[in-house]
């Protein structure tokens, strides 16, 4: 028995890294996962050995900021399962420079993806989640369902070269206190983990491999200067390392299990003790 059996969660950004840990636990706890990647290889990859091992999955490749990506991915959840219990916007990545060098198409690429693309979602899923909760008062049932935005705590502290990143992800914190408070009547709980010093391609050190990922065509430089990397984990990380994609996943882990039911409007650091 797992603490998610029969629960529906939906991820975005579950192919590689932080997503991917996180598909794998929920599936782990018993839970039927959508996995959403921008490619379709990481997608069928996660999907591949969730099954593997026993679970529950389907994929829906493609990026988060289509128009009707959010309509696709909430319709394919409920023509599969017929229900949604959690949904995780953890989708993302990094387009950095400083403001005087950084173009309205750097700044809308990170909106699109880290506001408006978790907001699309969010809103398809609304009459679905209506519906469903009404379904279950007239039943009788308790049911509780989770929403877990990921932000950063670039979004809370500010860090230079991203005002377009921090700007968004402090966005995403404005979204999920409002959205506890229009959703709390349908026993949606909705709260958000703020990510540290993580781990994955996008914090990797310059020059220890790929410095750019692909995002639909384009190029995008990635990476963090490992004088950076040194100053976070021996002076500014309590714990004094870097957390690990699965460290940063159990954090959002928590906030699906039904321990949580009556924690709503909430943002968790997961960052070793790192704070602003």
């Amino acid at each position: 028995m797992g603490t998610l059996d029969g629960k529906v969660a939906l991820v975005t950004g579950g192919g590689r890294g932080i997503g991917r840990a996180l598909v794998d636990k929920l599936a782990a706890q018993g839970a039927r996962v959508v996995v959403n990647d921008l490619d379709p290889g990481p997608t069928d990859e996660a999907v591949a050995a969730i099954r593997a091992r026993g679970g529950q999955a389907i994929g829906c490749p493609g990026s988060v900021t289509d128009p009707d990506f959010g309509n696709r991915f909430v319709g394919l959840a409920m023509s599969t399962w017929g229900g949604i219990d959690i949904i995780v916007n953890n989708a993302g990545y990094t387009w950095d420079n400083v403001i005087q060098k950084m173009t309205d198409e750097q700044f809308d690429a990170m909106y699109d993806v880290h506001v408006k693309a978790p907001f699309r979602i969010l809103r398809a899923a609304a009459d679905p989640i209506r519906q469903l909760a009404k379904a279950d008062q007239a039943a009788g049932r308790e049911v509780v369902r989770k929403v877990v935005n990921i932000s950063s705590v670039a979004g809370l502290g500010g860090n230079a070269g991203q005002v377009n990143y921090s700007s968004a992800k402090a966005a995403l914190v404005g979204m999920t206190k409002t959205l506890s408070r229009e959703w709390g009547r349908y026993r949606v709980t909705v709260n958000c983990v703020a990510f540290g010093f993580i781990k994955t391609r996008l914090t990797q050190p310059l020059g220890s491999g790929p410095a750019k990922i692909d995002v639909q065509g384009k190029e995008i430089a990635v990476g963090i200067q490992p004088a950076l990397i040194e100053a976070f984990e021996t002076q500014m990380i309590p714990m004094g390392r870097a957390g690990t994609p699965e460290e940063a996943a159990n954090g959002v882990y928590l906030f699906c299990t039904p321990e949580s039911d009556y924690i709503s409007g909430q943002v968790v650091v997961v960052g070793g003790g790192l704070s602003f």
